[in-house]
């Protein structure tokens, strides 16, 4: 049976009746007093949008391109973790849900399912999301198997050197419950969580293993190591655009890692107007953190976002239908943004700029 929702606001509140507390709460929770985490959706609310009328919009195109591949629309699925948690075909479904809806997935290192059986679900683009382990040799095997498995670019997460405090985890002593893995780290033994008296396992997992010594020299390493286009994810001010354009990036993504690290940033679309500047044009710039609506996503590229990440909904469609739930994810973000686009007197995803937004409060 088709999964029936009006809007991605309800899905949260119909997973929340099905996953279990432990799991929903990892997924929906923020570091410490969720400041960050409210703000991520605030910050759209401060935007205010400027309709032109009489536009000529009987024809509307959503498709663009990202790092040369050419995509439905400009919403992506945002690398997340452990898909299996809530559904049992994990990550594979997710990748037959975005290739449905023809659109990049990129699979996170922390993933229930191996990077190659990811890949080998569907004929689409993907990207591959990399943590960088205090082993390099354990990194060096993931980058050699995205590229190997047909991964078109990388996904550093850079925001990262520790694992925020999510209190909501630390509560419900959070860990992967038994015969569930990292499956990506299995070859390295490193796929299973270590034993904690209290408190959250994936945080000691993290603290333990994950390299909080990264600096930029470490983005030319990796460049060194791999062909694919690099995409650091996590940057939040001008500086490190600056920073991350010096050091050969292909694109940068504004992102708070959806409330999850520093607790009591701006939300990701406030920082977005500086971190824009601050490219001018020379890599491409993407969103992440509380798209939920199709006006979201217009404002996102109005303020100069090429695309925009979606991560937390597309868990909530997996959940409750598989990959036809992360397809009717993506889709209702889709005819949403083509309603708003035709609404505001776009006809193409081009014709977005900044005269389409004004700051409302």
């Amino acid at each position: 049976m088709a999964l029936e929702f009006t809007n991605l606001l309800e899905l949260e509140d119909m997973a929340r009746a099905k996953v279990p507390r432990a799991i929903f709460d990892y997924i929906a929770g923020g570091a410490e007093d969720e400041v960050t985490l409210r703000r991520n959706r605030e910050a759209f609310g401060r935007w205010a949008l400027r309709p032109r009328v009489l536009m000529d919009v009987s024809k509307r195109d959503t498709k663009t391109v990202l790092l040369g591949e050419r995509v439905s629309m400009p919403v992506c699925v945002a690398p997340t973790s452990f898909h299996a948690l809530v559904h049992p075909e994990g990550e594979v479904a997710t990748a037959r849900g975005a290739a449905a809806a023809e659109t990049i997935l990129i699979a996170s290192t922390i993933s229930t399912k191996p990077l190659e059986e990811v890949a080998a679900a569907a004929d689409a683009p993907r990207w591959f999301q990399l943590y960088v382990y205090r082993d390099r040799a354990v990194t060096e095997e993931l980058v050699a198997r995205a590229v190997k498995a047909g991964y078109k670019a990388l996904c550093l997460t850079a925001d990262t050197p520790v694992l925020g405090r999510r209190e909501r985890d630390e509560r419900n002593a959070f860990t992967l419950p038994p015969g569930f893995g990292i499956a990506n780290l299995k070859g390295a033994g490193l796929d299973g969580m270590p034993e904690v008296e209290h408190g959250s396992a994936f945080a000691k997992y993290v603290t333990d293993l994950l390299d909080s010594s990264l600096t930029w020299d470490d983005v030319d390493w990796l460049k060194s190591i791999s062909p694919l286009p690099l995409v650091i994810k996590g940057i939040m001010t001008a500086e490190d655009a600056v920073l991350a354009v010096e050091h050969g990036a292909a694109g940068i993504v504004v992102s708070n890692h959806g409330g999850r690290q520093l607790d009591s940033t701006l939300g990701s679309l406030d920082a977005l107007p500086d971190v824009v500047a601050a490219v001018r044009g020379r890599i491409e710039v993407y969103l992440d953190g509380g798209i939920r609506r199709g006006t979201d996503v217009l404002k996102a590229l109005a303020l100069g976002a090429k695309a925009v990440l979606v991560g937390r909904p597309i868990l909530w469609g997996l959940a409750l239908g598989g990959a036809d739930g992360v397809r009717a994810v993506l889709d209702q973000l889709h005819t949403e943004l083509d309603t708003a686009m035709a609404l505001a007197g776009r006809a193409n995803v081009k014709g977005i700029d900044a005269s389409l937004v004004v700051r409302a409060a």
